[in-house]
């Protein structure tokens, strides 16, 4: 009996072990399935983190995904579409890795000129400090540095006056010859302003200047000369009148619309009056242009009222109208030419545009912008279009000019251009 009842438990005991050793097969399976299932979640889920893959011990060879598309989706630094960015990103890469230093000043005087010169305004110029600091120092007005009278053409000077007498003339420089280097410096295009705030800075000193005659005011090249010219104060009247008493016509020619541009302009047709003018002619002639207040004001010299200039900014369009005392309602000629220029061609246009005159000549120079100097934080500055001039009627003058009614090419020895404005100021004197 008792060893029946042995042999039970003995059976029972087996049979419990063989359960356990079953039962944990089964969990050893399971628990194997769960961590297959969560191996593979996660490889789904940090397939795109390549870090962490290898963080975790995974060659690339094994992260299932390409050194390209690593690149790809990895963080990188975001460049923005400016060139400070662009700049500056190089900047950062030199400071922390190169061996070798750099002049901030030099660089950025290269870097800002470039730049300037890769845009599509022609009048864009940077300035260090230095050049900043003589372009402040401008000549009073009246000073002609060297008896010449400069223009500019898509942002160089040009000679479009030369004085009786100057040393500039005794020296053989004549009307559309371009600034190309002072004392050797042909670092860059020289402007009206530059070469005038030079001339006056060096006053009763010798400069060297060379220069570029080309065989038109639009022509590149021409042949290159070099003169050396002392700075002295020469006095050159801005505003000259006549009167003809055989056809009462009084003539005004002004040079360049200075600050009392309109005051002379008013004084002239009061004097031509008193004498018996029946009629007036306006030469504005090689006139590079000036204060557009003054532009403004002469016209409602002539003008009673209305619209005298459009200026476009990013802002939108503002007008400037004629306003004050008229001087004269008689019969008005507006004598111009290819080196009109400026504010004297808003003047012409709107004279022309209000049908208060006759325009004589040909197609002024089209320089219907205006440009303004911003100093910079670093106390360079940079000198870039601000506005557009439009005609009263809204015609662009920025490279198109402005047209005469009557076309005439100067030829030969004496002035026809102005004998023909005469004559047409006569024959509107008799209607």
């Amino acid at each position: 009996m008792g060893e029946k009842t042995n042999n039970k438990r003995a059976e029972a005991v087996a049979r419990t072990r063989k359960m356990r050793a079953r039962n944990s097969r089964r969990i050893k399976w399971f628990i194997a399935f769960i961590s297959v299932f969560v191996a593979f979640a996660l490889g789904f889920m940090v397939r795109g983190n390549v870090q962490l893959l290898q963080m975790l011990g995974f060659p690339q060879s094994m992260t299932g995904i390409t050194k390209s598309e690593a690149d790809a989706t990895s963080p990188k630094k975001d460049v923005f579409n400016a060139l400070s960015s662009r700049v500056a990103e190089m900047e950062d890469v030199l400071a922390s890795d190169s061996l070798d230093t750099f002049d901030l000043d030099g660089v950025t005087n290269d870097v800002l000129s470039a730049f300037a010169t890769g845009t599509t305004d022609p009048y864009v110029r940077y300035y260090s400090q230095e050049r900043y600091e003589q372009l402040l120092n401008t000549q009073s007005e009246g000073y002609a540095g060297i008896g010449v009278l400069f223009s500019e053409y898509n942002g160089a000077a040009y000679v479009v006056d030369v004085f009786e007498g100057a040393a500039a003339q005794l020296a053989g420089v004549e009307e559309g010859d371009f600034v190309v280097a002072i004392d050797g410096d042909r670092s860059q295009v020289w402007s009206r302003s530059e070469v005038t705030s030079i001339l006056s800075n060096h006053a009763g000193e010798s400069v060297i200047i060379t220069w570029r005659r080309p065989e038109s005011l639009e022509a590149s090249g021409g042949k290159e000369f070099t003169t050396t010219l002392e700075c002295a104060e020469y006095t050159n009247t801005n505003l000259t009148t006549d009167y003809d008493e055989g056809s009462a016509v009084g003539y005004i020619k002004l040079r360049q619309l200075t600050q009392n541009a309109a005051t002379l302009t008013r004084r002239a047709i009061t004097e031509l009056d008193a004498q018996g003018a029946m009629a007036f002619v306006l030469d504005l002639r090689d006139n590079p242009g000036g204060y557009l207040t003054q532009a403004v004001d002469i016209a409602g010299l002539f003008m009673n009222g209305g619209t005298v200039v459009e200026i476009q900014t990013k802002n939108g369009t503002t007008s400037k109208t004629a306003s004050g005392t008229t001087a004269t309602e008689k019969p008005l000629v507006v004598l111009v030419n290819k080196s009109t220029a400026a504010a004297a061609e808003v003047l012409a246009a709107a004279l022309r545009d209000s049908q208060r005159a006759t325009l004589v000549g040909t197609t002024t120079m089209g320089k219907g912008s205006v440009q303004v100097l911003a100093q910079l934080s670093f106390k360079g500055a940079i000198r870039y279009t601000a506005a557009y001039y439009r005609t009263p009627e809204g015609r662009a003058i920025e490279q198109v000019g402005i047209s005469p009614n009557d076309y005439v090419e100067a030829s030969g020895e004496n002035d026809n251009q102005r004998d023909f404005a005469i004559e047409i100021a006569r024959s509107l004197e008799a209607e």
